[in-house]
């Protein structure tokens, strides 16, 4: 019989100890199971199901996304990670019998079975945890945790549960749509990967179950209002109740155990499930799979791909139809987008040339009207370079062939009148 139950997490191939953590705990606690591994990464030879503790592995490139490749280079590794989970998430609700869809994040971890949120999915459509759930007490807390949801969302995304039903479908799709442009780290712009969209899921969407037991995704940001008792011998429980699911968010970085010790100072539970985080991921440390280099990190002669370059790809629908694979490096009969963005790119978008070319992540979505009349004369005389115009001189042509005069001019006046 088909499985009803289907699970999945969300990572690259340098997550993958995590990944191991995360699942061993899913197959412990629900072995009807069927999990799956959707792998934001090109997935090496090695990588298969056998001794693993999930069942499946869902390559970025066989997620049915339009235009894929293209698609990953106007991503950074987070936003890649997030950005693919509605679209692993329509594939799993496609599965013949498939009743459920869970997902949780890969740096969490399972202390006991879900069986209340299955049986809220029994009747609802979406199920959703804030990240807070009852009010705080303390200006730092309300900082800290309050604040922080109103500019990151108010939902934490490291779960989501959707029944295999008319409106969990309509959900997938309208999230994928959502993540398919706007899937970014912009806290500046309103945007948080593909957490702040959800903020609308209970307005536009039926049946939204807002899961507020205080036992699931338990984590630093909530530790304020909740109380964590209990060992690893006994089990772990939050004002009485099973732990269900934790949050190890920012273990690495240093920063859980930071805000751990601000949050619930002096709770020895809390320190004991930490250190048993700690064990169940010491032995990764050294692990060669940790320094996997990441397949979409650079273009194919090995310079790496900065975030301006990501940018100005990914706000420029001509950049996109003039290079369909912007990690070629290009050669000699072929200008590359790489190319591109060190000459005409340069004159277009100076301030990302800096040393670091940091100031591409502060940058707002790029103005479309045009191009303003001193950068055209700039790029005028730049066509006229034997070498550095030769990008810019090969877009003219493509661009009179695509639009003739006309459309050359309807550009021009567009940017004259921007």
């Amino acid at each position: 019989m088909p499985a009803s139950l289907h699970i999945f997490t969300s990572a690259a191939v340098n997550y993958l100890p995590k990944v191991r953590v995360l699942c061993r705990s899913l197959r412990r606690f629900h072995p009807e199971a069927v999990i799956h591994l959707a792998l934001a990464d090109e997935r090496p030879a090695w990588l298969t199901t056998e001794n693993e503790p999930f069942d499946d592995v869902m390559p970025v490139s066989e997620l049915g996304i339009p235009n894929w490749r293209a698609w990953t280079f106007t991503h950074d590794i987070v936003e890649l990670s997030t950005a693919i989970k509605p679209f692993a998430l329509k594939r799993l609700l496609s599965e013949p019998g498939c009743e459920t869809v869970l997902y949780f994040d890969p740096d969490m971890a399972l202390f006991s079975r879900v069986d209340d949120i299955l049986e809220r999915l029994a009747q609802a459509n979406v199920a959703l945890t804030p990240h807070q759930t009852k009010p705080e007490k303390t200006r730092d807390a309300v900082i800290d945790n309050e604040i922080t949801s109103l500019r990151m969302g108010v939902f934490n995304l490291g779960f989501v549960g959707v029944r295999n039903s008319p409106e969990g479908h309509a959900f997938a799709e309208w999230w994928g749509q959502r993540c398919y442009d706007f899937c970014r780290a912009e806290v500046y712009n309103g945007l948080f990967t593909d957490q702040k969209w959800i903020n609308f899921a209970p307005i536009f969407f039926d049946g939204v179950a807002i899961l507020k037991s205080p036992r699931h995704n338990v984590a630093t940001w909530n530790l304020t209002t909740r109380v964590l008792t209990g060992d690893g011998a006994s089990g772990f429980r939050v004002d009485g109740e099973p732990l269900g699911f934790y949050h190890f968010t920012g273990f690495d970085s240093g920063a859980h155990r930071i805000m751990a010790i601000k949050n619930a100072p002096g709770n020895q539970s809390l320190q004991e499930l930490i250190a048993w985080y700690d064990r169940e991921t010491a032995p990764s440390r050294d692990d060669p799979v940790t320094r996997t280099p990441w397949a979409f990190g650079k273009f194919s002669d090995g310079t790496p791909i900065k975030p301006h370059h990501r940018w100005m790809y990914r706000e420029s629908q001509d950049l996109r139809s003039a290079f369909a694979d912007p990690y070629a490096a290009g050669g000699p009969a072929e200008v590359s987008f790489l190319e591109w963005a060190n000459t005409e790119g340069r004159v277009r978008f100076p301030h990302f040339f800096a040393k670091d070319g940091g100031s591409a992540k502060y940058s707002p979505p790029m103005n479309h009207s045009g191009v303003p009349p001193g950068m055209a004369f700039r790029l005028f005389l730049l066509m006229f370079s034997p070498q550095g115009g030769r990008s810019l001189r090969q877009r003219f042509v493509r661009m009179m062939k695509r639009e003739g005069v006309g459309g050359i001019a309807r550009r021009l006046r567009r940017g004259l009148q921007g």
